[in-house]
Formats: C-alpha cells, structure tokens, sequence
C-alpha cells in the first residue's frame, strides 16, 4: 500500500488504476508504538547484539512477532478464533499457545535484522515529506483510486482510509466488514473480490 501511494505520486501519467486497501498515507504514532514495542522486544534478546550471527535475536524475533499480531488482529478477531472450548479451563491457554507457535513459525524463516529495519521502513512512511504536506502530496495522483478499509482494523484504522480518499481526487472508498483486524484484506477474499470485481467493470 505504501509503496503504491508513492508510485501513483512518483508516475501519475503511468498509474492509470490504483487499489489502495488497508494501508495510510503517513505512518501514525500508534502504528510506529507497535513498531518500537517490537523493536524493544528484539533489542531485549541479548544475542540480537551479536551481529555476526545469523542466528542472533530469535528469541526476540518471537516477541515481536506476538505483538505485532496483536495490531494485525482484533479483540473480536482473537475471541473467535482463540476461544477456550473447556467452561472450566483455568488458564486461557489457547491464545498463549497460538501467540507462542506463530512467534516460532516466524523466528524459522526470518532474520531478526531483516525485521528490524522493515519496522524502521515502515516509520519512514511520509508521502507528504518533502512535497508540501500530505494533502498536496495525494492531490498529484491521477489514477482511476479506489481506497478500502476494513472496520475492526486498529493498525490502520478506517479513518484513516476515509481521509485518504477524501484527499484523492475522484477515489472511491469502500469498507470491509471484518472481525479478523488488518488481516482482514487477506481473509475476506469474497469482499476484496466483489470491490475489485466492481472496479474492473468500471
């Protein structure tokens, strides 16, 4: 999303379409607050100094990716699919162990380093930087604009959607009905399909 709103901008003769689904056009406090919980988490890991080694801040690569899917889900997302089945249960131990399996899941195939600077990225997102302010910056793109949102959402907010397209000249906004958060856009294939399928048709 990020780097299609930077495009549209870059080469508004060359984007002639332009979907822009869950995403913001300048990073919020409050996305940049997960990042650097994250950050903490993986500086935490003592071995993450260590940056001769592959290997190193997997521990904390663990961390953060718990945290980070705390932003990418909801509360309502969680208590569907984490919901302990036992009325009895002690502990609520489902979501524990599923915060622990895909923190391991990800320590398995990514690079600690690798993820640290992706956060910095993505605190780097400005597009109105250097272009007058961000209102400036969206009212250069000339692509046909479709901008989505999903409701439950807390990393990018819908709001911030809305603001985008009102930013936009000409966009279409359209929302998602989601309990899953910002993974939404990838679990609601039937709803991203009729939008997009609505945008071709035009």
């Amino acid at each position: 999303g990020f780097q299609a709103v930077e495009w549209a901008i870059i080469y508004p003769a060359k984007i002639k379409n332009l979907l822009l689904i869950a995403c913001n056009a300048r990073v919020s406090p409050w996305a940049t607050a997960f990042n650097e919980s994250q950050r903490m988490a993986l500086c935490s890991d003592p071995t993450f100094t260590k940056q001769s080694s592959v290997e190193g801040g997997r521990e904390g690569l663990k961390g953060a990716r718990s945290i980070a899917l705390l932003s990418y889900r909801s509360y309502d997302g969680y208590n569907i699919t984490q919901k302990e089945e036992e009325i009895n249960t002690l502990f609520a131990q489902k979501a524990c162990s599923y915060q622990h399996y895909q923190g391991e899941k990800l320590a398995l195939r990514f690079n600690s380093y690798s993820y640290y600077t992706l956060t910095k990225c993505i605190d780097s997102h400005n597009c109105g930087r250097g272009r007058g302010g961000v209102e400036r910056a969206l009212s250069q793109i000339e692509a046909n604009s479709v901008v989505v949102g999903i409701e439950s959402d807390v990393l990018f907010p819908i709001k911030e959607q809305i603001e985008m397209a009102k930013m936009i000249d000409g966009a279409k906004f359209y929302r998602i009905t989601s309990s899953y958060g910002h993974d939404g856009f990838l679990l609601e294939s039937e709803q991203t399909k009729a939008i997009i399928k609505t945008i071709l048709k035009s």
